[in-house]
């Protein structure tokens, strides 16, 4: 029997759509705020980070991809403000400023929560395992543009815009080989785990800041394009 009779059951925009899905679910709980994407989707030629606070993954193993998520200054402190009144913080005690620091660990943290929620879903959906790593959260004034010289023949980019409650827009960027997943046998996906307490033991075992995190390597745009390939 050839692959034909079977029935494609996982392909790219299926991959893009379980993305988004994370990034929804995630911010959402975590923010206690809706959170959500357009179901229009952009077909893009580059992927780029851009001002004002960008993060980028990438994925290896099962398949290759790069995702980029473009933060507005006033998305990403609407969803820190949240995150951090959630987690039982004064707003006084709050960074004022999407620049800070302080904000861009939290974004970055929201992120590895987002890519966490991702991979689980693959390996259990599509009983195949990627590895990425770690997010970068940086606060950009110009437009980096980002490629993927390894692992990618042929590239598709796609982008998706997302509403925070107040209606401010981030976008997400996904680059990755067009991809097809087919089942062969029938199984049972593992139940999905508990991201509300998953977010809580997360919250539980990050110590409370004492004092302001030291300043940013100043070598952290090099370590960006060093990463890359670039």
């Amino acid at each position: 029997m050839s692959t034909q009779d079977y029935a494609v059951v996982f392909g790219t925009e299926d991959i893009l759509r379980s993305l988004c899905n994370s990034v929804t679910r995630v911010l959402t709980v975590a923010s206690s705020s809706e959170v959500r994407y357009s179901a229009m989707v952009q077909r893009i030629s580059k992927t780029c980070l851009k001002p004002d606070i960008g993060c980028f993954v990438l994925f290896d193993g099962g398949f290759s991809g790069l995702v980029v998520i473009n933060f507005s200054a006033s998305a990403a402190m609407e969803l820190y403000e949240n995150y951090m009144l959630n987690m039982g913080m004064s707003k006084t005690d709050l960074a004022t400023s999407h620049t800070s620091d302080e904000v861009g660990n939290v974004m970055g943290e929201l992120m590895n929560q987002i890519v966490g929620d991702f991979t689980g879903k693959i390996a259990r959906e599509l009983q195949t395992q990627i590895t990425q790593n770690q997010p970068k959260m940086l606060s950009l004034s110009k437009q980096v543009v980002l490629s993927v010289d390894t692992n990618l023949d042929n590239p598709e980019s796609r982008r998706v815009s997302f509403y925070t409650e107040r209606n401010n827009v981030f976008y997400l960027e996904l680059a990755m080989d067009h991809t097809e997943f087919i089942k062969l046998n029938d199984f049972q996906p593992d139940e999905e785990p508990d991201l509300d307490a998953l977010i809580d033991e997360a919250a539980a075992a990050k110590p409370k800041p004492k004092s302001p995190p030291a300043a940013s390597d100043p070598n952290d745009y090099d370590d960006l394009l060093k990463s890359l390939g670039m």
